[in-house]
């Protein structure tokens, strides 16, 4: 193609066409991403909740044992506590560990989705913009010919004569 003062214009249009399309894959590649992160946050809260109820256990049974040093030899039984302690504490982690396994479940199903809609999303993106640049050239080359052709019957216009 020849150079022509529109040139520049329609070099400026297709980049931008070309950056809208880059930044149109980004975003989905973004998306996914922190879907991703989000699951493996979930993830490791798990591995927390385990480990909090496992250290708060601990507390509680050391504060009866305390608490049982400090009391006359065979006075009180703590081991029936330190048993509810256990019940209640294991109770409470297998609940939190069932609705964190749903919740994970929920966005690995979500990220599935996502990422057949984001595949689609992303041809049709492609196929538009291919359709928009294929346009945009044809259009750039009859501009470019119609400016030859004027060009050309200017310079045969002779003003002189």
């Amino acid at each position: 193609m020849t150079q022509n003062p529109l040139t520049a214009m329609f070099d400026a249009q297709r980049v931008a066409l070309e950056q809208t399309q880059t930044i149109t894959h980004d975003a989905l590649e973004a998306q996914q991403t922190s879907m991703s992160a989000m699951a493996d946050a979930v993830e490791t809260s798990e591995s927390l909740v385990e480990s909090n109820a496992e250290f708060t256990k601990g507390a509680i049974h050391a504060s009866f044992d305390a608490l049982e040093a400090s009391m006359p030899e065979g006075s009180v039984d703590f081991d029936e506590m330190r048993e509810l302690v256990d019940d209640g504490f294991d109770s409470a982690t297998e609940t939190q560990s069932q609705s964190i396994e749903a919740a994970l479940e929920a966005i690995e199903e979500s990220e599935a989705a996502y990422d057949e809609f984001a595949e689609n999303y992303a041809e049709a993106v492609d196929s538009s913009f291919d359709a928009a640049l294929e346009a945009h050239e044809q259009f750039e080359e009859n501009v470019s010919t119609v400016t030859q052709n004027v060009e050309q019957a200017a310079d045969e216009f002779d003003v002189s004569a």
